[in-house]
């Protein structure tokens, strides 16, 4: 139980003060400054959780990341279903918070359909997709114990996180984490609530994506290496 109240707690903490920081600042894609300080804020965030709860449930704080460990076969299925009530609760609870700072008028940081995409929901799947996978596969690639960074691996991660943003603030504001999305979107209701699905598909499938890459790429069982030398 501890594991899951501790995803509940990093997500929360994650999403309330990557989205926090977006509308604090003002976030737009004309704004640069904004745009970096956003993605620093997430990325800091992702940082500071990993050092804090990494040691009990290994700082998933994301639904995406959960699938693809999953996926990967270093986690059973009732622990996962357990990681995704503690992030989704995490989530909506830092959207309410959210939503009683900001009283509902700047959007709260919840995800769209940005310039970058013309309008396009595919464009966003794909780019939502594109991106998860990235990250998600950078997640596995650290943390696996044969080949990952060690005490190293937050750190990755979190600045893996803010080149993901800065990158993707442009098209979809940055998701990659349907848990991050879902809280923001209930309460800030309109278009970010019709669009939801995208920031729930696009980074479920970039989770599964980055999995099946890994187990293509990471290390081999001993027969494995046998065959190959």
């Amino acid at each position: 139980m501890k594991k899951y109240i501790a995803e509940a707690i990093g997500t929360f903490v994650l999403t309330f003060l990557g989205c926090g920081a977006a509308v604090s600042l003002g976030c737009a894609e004309e704004n640069t400054a904004a745009v970096v300080g956003t993605a620093i804020a997430f990325g800091l965030a992702v940082v500071a959780m990993a050092y804090t709860i990494g040691g009990i449930s290994g700082c998933h704080i994301n639904p995406a990341i959960t699938l693809g460990v999953l996926a990967s076969g270093r986690m059973s299925v009732k622990d996962a279903c357990g990681y995704w009530c503690g992030q989704l609760i995490g989530g909506i609870v830092a959207g309410a918070v959210l939503a009683g700072i900001y009283c509902c008028t700047s959007g709260l940081g919840a995800n769209g359909i940005g310039a970058g995409c013309n309008g396009s929901v595919v464009t966003a799947l794909i780019v939502e997709i594109v991106l998860t996978a990235l990250f998600v596969f950078v997640v596995l690639g650290t943390t696996d114990s044969k080949v990952g960074a060690g005490n190293f691996a937050g750190l990755a991660i979190g600045l893996s996180l803010i080149l993901i943003h800065l990158v993707g603030i442009h098209f979809t504001g940055t998701s990659v984490n349907p848990a991050r999305s879902i809280g923001p979107a209930i309460f800030a209701g309109g278009e970010a609530l019709a669009n939801l699905w995208v920031f729930i598909v696009g980074p479920l499938v970039g989770g599964l994506l980055a999995a099946c890459c890994w187990k293509a790429v990471g290390p081999c069982c001993g027969c494995c290496k046998k065959d190959e030398e």
